[in-house]
């Protein structure tokens, strides 16, 4: 059969790794991710809490105090977190390729990425272009929600799928960066804790979703797509950073 390459740019990070052959790198395992009412806890409670904020003088107040009390003795902002967004799901593609397997071989798991991704990037991009957030440095209105924020946690939910059949401190260690890379935010006068909040639980249930309806999208999309073979390298246009992804199956 003659090879189809795709190629797709995510704008996510800035640094590389490698896919590796779909029949040598998995820990493949026979049942798919069962849909749990639960799951939806978490995330519902974190976009809620961003939701209602936006109204709610009690949370706006909250927002602000917050932000002072970080920002009060700040004289050099980092920007860490413009990197540190997208640590935790380049970790899945990195610790594959030093050999500790994870759940699914490069083509699932990057089929549950990109369909993560374009869930989380379409609902912030949508959220954001029809608010009217002042960012807390008043650079522009288009605060609500967090996408750094929410890039970060769907990756730390990607890293948490993929390896707590391993170790449930890869996932840990994953939602401690992207924690700290919503704090980051808040430290850079870039984003209010609301939008932090928000950004988290989109990030997530964008995750959650994506491996979901994985057994879906794998039968009617890629069903005659076994093999799968890929790399990973960043992207800078002068403005942006990103990730570019080509895929040849």
């Amino acid at each position: 059969m003659k090879k189809t390459k795709l190629l797709i740019f995510l704008i996510l990070g800035t640094l590389n790794t490698f896919g590796q052959n779909a029949k040598n790198d998995s820990l493949q395992t026979k049942k798919n991710i069962e849909f749990k009412f639960e799951a939806l806890i978490i995330p519902t409670v974190l976009i809620g809490y961003g939701i209602v904020g936006l109204e709610s003088h009690t949370l706006d107040f909250i927002d602000t105090n917050t932000r002072d009390e970080i920002i009060e003795n700040i004289e050099n902002k980092l920007t860490i977190d413009d990197f540190s967004q997208y640590s935790p799901f380049l970790s899945v593609y990195g610790l594959n390729g030093i050999g500790i397997k994870g759940k699914n071989n490069f083509k699932d798991r990057t089929i549950i990425l990109g369909t993560a991704y374009l869930i989380m990037g379409g609902t912030v991009n949508i959220v954001k272009g029809t608010g009217n957030v002042e960012r807390p440095d008043g650079s522009s209105k288009n605060s609500f929600p967090s996408g750094h924020t929410a890039t970060a946690f769907m990756g730390a939910e990607f890293l948490y799928q993929e390896y707590k059949d391993v170790s449930i401190w890869y996932g840990v260690t994953g939602y401690v960066v992207a924690t700290g890379t919503g704090l980051f935010r808040m430290y850079n006068n870039r984003h209010w804790l609301t939008d932090v909040a928000a950004g988290a639980g989109i990030g997530i249930l964008s995750t959650k979703i994506a491996y979901w309806i994985h057994p879906l999208i794998k039968k009617t999309i890629f069903k005659d797509k076994e093999n799968m073979n890929g790399i990973v390298m960043p992207f800078y246009n002068g403005r942006e950073y990103g990730l570019g992804l080509s895929m040849t199956f």
